[in-house]
């Protein structure tokens, strides 16, 4: 059987070059070729810099040219294909991942607005691709509420203990082993809980914090010990904190190296795939790279 490749979306921007250099490290780590591949659109009306009136010759592609040029002389590189497609990209892209075990790209590309912290190519295929997704942020994003973390690499995943999604959870553990990362799992929790007393009225429950806090590491390490069995080398670190989960991992994400997680599962009343707020806040506002991770169409 052969080996799915990593696919690296690329338009000739800085953030695809970005992209392209994820990619080509993923590809390495997983001993998997690397796909390029450059969704070209064309319109006359358009803006001359992001589309070009009428399609070249099928091996005329520039932005695949100066790919080839930065791979030339890149040691230990994978096998490498290059593919030019033709469409709008944000149709086009999130299809690639039918043919691919992970599809990277950079988190906006040539066209779009320049305040947009993420871009609708990256937004459509964190939301429909069939494989993990990863996003590549511009450089320079602050996080200011992040503590200094411990030195050495680190990948970060969220885990809602409520619905803990597996793939995700599989897909951070081997990340993290491919990468000789540390693992840290970021279990939130709501605080405080309020219950109805009379109607109208929330009044705070008669419970501890710290309970609430130990039922937290209690089910996450339960949802962990599956991973652990698979991974025993690999160390994990879990932490449980109040409140927003998306503030934590955005956090986190402070000079990590990859921030996992899950995309929406799709209910019954609302079939189509969606992209659930926190992995939203997380893609726009996260200081590192983000995989999003599809659920297994097994479990629903």
């Amino acid at each position: 059987m052969s080996t799915l490749p990593v696919i690296a979306a690329v338009d000739g921007s800085d953030d695809s070059r970005r992209a392209l250099d994820w990619a080509l490290d993923a590809a390495r780590r997983r001993r998997a070729p690397l796909r390029v591949v450059h969704v070209r659109q064309y319109a006359a009306w358009t803006q001359p810099d992001v589309l070009v009136a009428g399609p070249p010759a099928p091996d005329d592609d520039p932005v695949l040219d100066e790919v080839r040029d930065r791979l030339a002389d890149v040691a230990d590189r994978p096998v490498t294909e290059y593919l030019a497609l033709e469409g709008a990209p944000s149709a086009v892209v999130p299809g690639l991942g039918s043919t691919a075990q992970l599809l990277v790209l950079g988190s906006r590309g040539r066209g779009g607005f320049a305040g947009l912290l993420l871009g609708s190519n990256g937004m459509a295929a964190a939301r429909d691709a069939e494989c993990p997704v990863v996003v590549v942020p511009r450089p320079g994003r602050e996080v200011h509420d992040g503590a200094a973390a411990e030195p050495g690499p680190r990948v970060v995943v969220g885990l809602q203990v409520e619905a803990p999604d597996e793939a995700t959870l599989a897909f951070a553990h081997t990340e993290a082993a491919l990468r000789g990362a540390r693992l840290q799992v970021v279990a939130a929790y709501q605080w405080p809980l309020l219950a109805w007393a009379v109607p109208g009225e929330l009044v705070p429950p008669v419970i501890d914090q710290d309970a609430v806090e130990n039922e937290t590491r209690t089910l996450a390490e339960g949802f962990l010990a599956p991973h652990r069995k698979h991974h025993p080398d690999l160390r994990v670190d879990v932490v449980t904190a109040p409140g927003d989960a998306a503030g934590h991992l955005v956090a986190a994400s402070k000079d990590a190296d990859l921030v996992v997680v899950g995309r929406h599962r799709r209910r019954l009343l609302v079939p189509a795939r969606m992209i659930g707020s926190v992995t939203q806040a997380v893609l726009l506002h996260a200081a590192g790279p983000v995989a999003v991770v599809p659920p297994d169409p097994t479990n629903g």
